[in-house]
């Protein structure tokens, strides 16, 4: 493509700063290799590329959660082809800048929450302070490890028209998009490969590491609890400190980059509930008890971080963290309380501030503040009301921004007046006009169009100082209002490129010389939650497999099977089916789902008393519901379970297992009602996904504990399946056809490798009754459900194996000539027992793992339990 063609439609900026050509339309010497890379790029090369971040995004489940959005959780992160690049002493400016204003922010944190002398000096007003519920009077004189409290930092940058980066907001109390831009280099590293090694773009991997060593590094001085009154279970020579990452949970924003950075540095992802503090420490409840937490790295917002001195309110946070921060037994970051720094109201004292502090000028000046708070400042701001954006001073006030130049007539005037009744709760910046940058353009003629951006930059504080990040999260601005960048306004995002700086050298605090009691072949930090999501996990794989396989054995016996030759297997067939509830037989609930619009045509004759047949019209409709509707238990319902407890295995589950989920939770998108060929190719698609996520638990998985969890959930669901389906099957006559069985349980070819003959009861009953060697029989479910509890009763004790080894010797002790009959009412009552000892057995772990109850682990603990 000519470069003539590529810049078509790419606009001149007009006011504001492009970040690909200078002023007399030519391209800047650090684009030019990517553009001429372009050029020579034809349509169909590029929309390839394009076609790939596109199915990276969906195959890695990048969403982002907009909260209004009817996409939910399914939203895919939006990420465009092009990355913003900045050359190398551009770069070191912003560095620098961002460097020097992450230790004024430490610096100002420390002081408020200290000593308080820039209240004193009357350098900040009280006000600013005290009326912001951002100030969380119970961290007032906590000590902070190597006198850091500001952890992790982000600021986000806007450029003026004359080239100038200006700061329009700082990120002090949990800073998200770290992981994004993660995400994003990833992608588009591997879009261009070529383009990325030749323009020697800096890699972000150290900075990742520096901020995990750093934490450890502070983690073992909170082993060693130097500050607090309490004594500290001490970490062995060596041993690794244990970092956690607090989550609000899955229904958060941006939960998909939380597990992202969890599984990226090895942190365990926890919620509030995984947490508990006694005797003045935080303690993580795993399986093998309490394990002591030394730094919470956290995404939960300051206030709702201790429902014991914060909001009483909060499900998310951990009673008594302060209190364990207070004697300095954890540390927090970013420090309780460090929101206090993100007002807006703020940038305007910070050149004055730099110079008190640091006793140097600020390096990158704030987009213009007023805060309304002052008098002077308030006439000015009314004066220029139509350049400015309005935004609350404080986080307690809900208000959205507001841009003057919106403000007509009466609401200007209200507006106004509510501004001069509660002054110190306004806070005036001056609208920026966001610079440009090169976005693909795919529909219509290829090219380049232009679109908002602006630029997100990360720090982490190390002992020595602060790191920044070679590179950041650029936000592009794709919503309707080209003036705000928000995701939750539809914005985009943009890898970003720093060419050729000379890497900061990454701190690497400690070279740990590794033991044999290092090295660990289980994993001793799993949590209840964790393990409980794995249990479910396997049973709704099983349980989405087994549906998907009986409407598909209905189907297959319905079509290929005259109604003259059914016999007593067709009221079998479809008595199955009623009793896994894929055919509605509550006229109210079929009328209900009618009105919801989730029937799809289908006729309400479908509705019929449980003993009654229905008729291949009926059932054929039925069938075809309930593999697509969400409202009934089918595989589209099951599957949307699975997804969702897969989202809390994030961390867990390997990028392979998480695009295989996410494809079969992919629903097509068609107004016309679905066919029966439309349920069969799902149905296909659906059992062949199911099989291949079951081979990534049996080939993929590390058979430790967590394994054995999943095990045994897949296990009870597919020994209760076997037991219903082999229950009904009894109360066919001698003659009956029982290739259905068979392939239901798919076991077909091994009865005909074998026998190479008709299936009949005893072959047939023996092959899935008591077969060992058969994966779908009802004594391999026993047998490994008895030994996988067994294993973990090594470690936790006694968890319910007897429960069933009971039944398992009964089964066993059948005898095949004179036990394996149809109609034999022992052999259907001990079906029953095994499928009711199955349930018990599901309780008794529930309890036993699932609701924590456990001891600390530790020496000292240790040694007071055996006193």
């Amino acid at each position: 493509m000519l470069l003539r063609q590529l810049l078509t439609d790419y606009p001149a900026a007009e006011g504001s700063f492009d970040e690909m050509r200078d002023e007399a339309g030519e391209t800047r010497a650090h684009w030019r290799t990517f553009l001429d890379y372009l050029s020579r790029e034809t349509p169909n090369e590029m929309r390839h590329r394009i076609d790939n971040v596109r199915r990276r995004l969906r195959n890695n489940g990048v969403t982002y959660n907009v909260y209004d959005d009817a996409s939910g959780v399914h939203r895919p992160w939006d990420l465009n082809v092009l990355p913003l690049i900045l050359p190398h002493d551009e770069w070191a400016g912003i560095e620098a800048a961002v460097t020097q204003r992450a230790t004024l922010l430490n610096h100002i944190l420390l002081d408020v929450y200290g000593e308080q002398k820039l209240l004193e000096e009357g350098l900040l007003p009280p006000a600013l302070i005290h009326g912001n519920a951002g100030f969380l009077r119970p961290c007032h004189d906590i000590a902070h490890r190597d006198g850091t409290a500001l952890h992790f930092y982000a600021v986000d940058l806007a450029r003026a028209p004359n080239g100038q980066w200006w700061v329009v907001a700082d990120r002090t109390q949990a800073p998200s998009g770290a992981g994004y831009a993660l995400e994003n280099r990833s992608i588009i590293s591997r879009a261009f490969p070529d383009l990325f090694r030749d323009l020697k773009v800096q890699h972000l991997a150290g900075f990742f590491s520096t901020m995990r060593d750093s934490l450890a590094h502070w983690g073992r001085l909170c082993a060693a609890n130097q500050y607090g009154d309490e004594l500290g279970l001490p970490l062995r020579e060596d041993e690794p400190p244990l970092i956690v990452l607090l989550t609000p949970g899955p229904y958060n924003e941006t939960y998909y980059e939380q597990t992202f950075l969890a599984k990226y540095l090895g942190f365990p992802l926890v919620e509030g509930s995984d947490l508990t503090v006694r005797n003045g420490m935080v303690w993580y409840k795993t399986l093998s008890g309490l394990q002591r937490v030394h730094v919470i790295l956290r995404r939960v917002d300051d206030d709702f971080c201790d429902p014991l001195e914060l909001r009483t309110d909060s499900v998310l946070g951990v009673a008594g963290l302060i209190e364990a921060a207070r004697r300095g037994n954890v540390l927090i970051a970013n420090s309780l309380g460090s929101n206090l720094l993100s007002s807006g109201a703020l940038l305007g004292f910070l050149p004055s501030l730099c110079q008190r502090l640091l006793d140097e000028p600020l390096k990158m000046p704030s987009v213009g503040t007023w805060w309304c708070g002052e008098p002077l400042a308030l006439e000015q701001v009314i004066e220029n009301l139509d350049r400015l954006i309005i935004k609350p001073s404080f986080p307690q006030l809900q208000n959205m921004p507001v841009f003057g130049q919106d403000l007509k007539g009466e609401a200007r005037d209200a507006f106004i007046a509510s501004m001069r009744a509660e002054p110190q709760n306004f806070v005036a910046q001056d609208l920026v006009q966001l610079s440009q940058a090169p976005v693909w353009k795919s529909v219509g003629q290829p090219g380049l169009v232009a679109s908002a951006i602006g630029l997100r930059v990360y720090a982490c504080a190390t002992p020595d100082g602060y790191v920044v990040m070679p590179g950041g999260l650029t936000r592009v601005a794709t919503g309707p209002d080209a003036r705000v960048l928000t995701m939750q306004r539809g914005g985009g995002s943009k890898d970003t490129w720093v060419q050729g700086v000379s890497s900061t050298p990454m701190l690497n605090l400690r070279q740990l010389a590794v033991s044999n009691e290092d090295l660990l072949r289980e994993d001793t930090r799993m949590s209840s939650r964790l393990t409980e999501n794995l249990y479910w996990f396997g049973r709704y794989t099983e349980r989405c497999t087994a549906v998907a396989r009986l409407i598909r054995t209905t189907l297959d016996f319905m079509l290929n099977t005259q109604p003259e030759h059914r016999g007593k297997e067709w009221p079998v067939i479809q008595g199955l089916c009623k009793s896994f509830g894929l055919i509605v037989s509550d006229e109210e609930e079929q009328n209900q789902i009618q009105s919801q619009g989730q029937n799809q045509g289908q006729s309400q004759n479908q509705a019929q008393k449980a003993d009654e047949l229905l008729s291949d019209v009926e059932m054929e409709e039925a069938l075809v519901l309930a593999v697509m509707s969400l409202e009934l238990p089918g595989p589209a319902s099951y599957l949307e379970q699975l997804y969702r407890i897969g989202s809390q295995l994030r961390e867990r589950l390997s990028l392979d297992n998480w695009r295989i989920l996410s494809r079969m939770v992919e629903r097509p998108d068609s107004s016309t009602p679905p066919s029966l060929a439309d349920a069969t190719v799902m149905l296909d698609e659906t059992i062949t996904s199911l099989m291949t996520l079951a081979g990534f638990a049996t080939d993929g998985m590390t058979r430790d504990n967590s394994w054995r969890f999943l095990s045994i959930g897949r296990r009870i669901e597919r020994l209760q399946f076997q037991c219903v389906i082999l229950q009904h099957a009894l109360e066919m006559n001698t003659g009956s056809n029982l290739d259905w069985l068979l392939d239901l349980s798919d076991s077909s070819v091994t009865y005909r490798s074998r026998y190479k003959a008709r299936p009949e009861w005893v072959r047939t009953l023996d092959l899935l009754l008591l077969d060992e060697t058969n994966p779908r029989s009802v004594i391999f479910q026993l047998q490994g459900i008895v030994k996988y509890q067994e294993k973990l009763a090594m470690t936790y004790g006694y968890c319910g194996a007897k429960l069933l080894t009971t039944v398992m010797d009964e089964l066993s002790a059948l005898s095949p000539r004179t036990d394996l009959r149809c109609g034999n009412p022992h052999l259907i009552d001990l079906l029953a027992r095994i499928n009711l000892a199955s349930y018990e057995v599901s309780e008794q772990l529930g309890l036993r793992f699932f609701s924590y109850t456990g001891n600390i682990r530790g020496d000292s603990m240790n040694q007071e339990q055996a006193a």
